[in-house]
């Protein structure tokens, strides 16, 4: 499977909450291994291992798990240790109801709440007193709670919808990517909604994996893996096979569906998408990762099935809005 890559937009957040907090956004940029020019790009995206870094880095500088945006500072390793509270819990539920304690010890971090209606729970997040502009730390708990709850109990959790209490803004169909969601804006609160009945099930990991989980941060956070379950997710899981240039028909692609081709269609244009973007998100980030890690034009073009380099340069011009050089001149990776 092509790992996804993360809209320009993510680090712009980080740059200028940097920025207003007069950190050396040039030094940022460079440790993540992202060329300045491409901020002011659209289009621009970059890798989850440059975003991780990104984040790395605002939590050095600001010594904060919340990156100074809190109403009160959250020291790194604050969650890490609430979090070992946590694992002895029998299951999620207990888990979360833990978790509501500890928060009185812990005033940095914005008010969460679980609540049950029938067969349905719903995970808040009040981010009104956060500084957050930006949006960036408010998508970034709800990610991390997502993920921390599926990571607890060993499995998926699927989303019924995902709450933010601001507008839609221009990248969020990357932000139904990051949690395989229907989304709703200008809600009352942030909140997850899913199955009550998650709630119950048994907490699996231990303090080793912990410290394992820990390591990859946040990148797991911003990368959905296997968490998708939307058709779109299954079409680009077949057409990922195809990247050598033999790509998987229309046809094709509804029969290992065991659909018609006409209903693939359908379903891809209810989530905003077709076969032929899809495969085009395929290549994008494909060749950015390339790019990113050294690979050269030439040989990128001839790997992803392009007749030659020329054609190429345009079709990644036509994707990001800038030219592959853009995306090798600073890698760090």
């Amino acid at each position: 499977m092509v790992a996804r890559t993360v809209p320009i937009d993510f680090v712009r957040a980080a740059v200028t909450m940097a920025g207003r907090r007069e950190v050396d956004t040039g030094s940022l940029l460079r440790s993540a291994g992202v060329a300045p020019e491409l901020i002011s790009q659209d289009r621009a995206r970059v890798t989850v291992a440059q975003m991780t870094r990104t984040v790395q880095q605002l939590w050095r500088v600001t010594d904060d798990e919340l990156f100074g945006l809190g109403p009160y500072p959250v020291p790194r390793g604050t969650l890490r240790l609430i979090c070992f509270g946590l694992l002895g819990c029998p299951d999620l539920g207990s888990a979360l109801d833990r978790f509501a304690e500890y928060q009185r010890l812990t005033p940095g971090l914005p008010p969460m709440a679980v609540t049950t209606e029938r067969s349905r729970a719903r995970f808040t997040i009040d981010t009104s007193k956060l500084d957050d502009p930006e949006h960036l730390v408010t998508a970034f708990l709800l990610a991390a709670a997502h993920r921390m709850m599926a990571w607890g109990i060993g499995r998926r959790i699927p989303l019924r919808q995902v709450e933010f209490p601001f507008r839609r803004p221009g990248g969020a169909a990357d932000l139904g990517l990051v949690f395989g969601a229907p989304l709703a804006f200008e809600s009352s609160t942030a909140a997850l909604g899913f199955e009550r009945s998650i709630l119950s099930m048994p907490i699996t990991q231990t303090e080793q994996t912990l410290l394992e989980w820990e390591r990859n941060a946040p990148g797991d956070l911003l990368s959905r893996r296997d968490y998708g379950t939307a058709l779109s997710e299954q079409v680009r899981r077949i057409l990922a096979r195809g990247r050598d240039g033999v790509w998987a028909s229309a046809e094709e692609i509804a029969q290992r569906l065991a659909i018609s081709p006409a209903t693939v269609r359908r379903k891809l244009a209810a989530e905003g998408t077709s076969v032929t973007e899809i495969r085009a998100d395929i290549l994008r980030d494909a060749a950015i990762a390339g790019l990113v890690g050294g690979e050269s034009v030439e040989s990128l073009s001839g790997r992803l099935g392009f007749s030659e380099s020329s054609a190429f340069r345009r079709a990644f011009r036509r994707w990001t809005g800038s030219p592959p050089g853009a995306y090798r001149a600073e890698s760090g990776e």
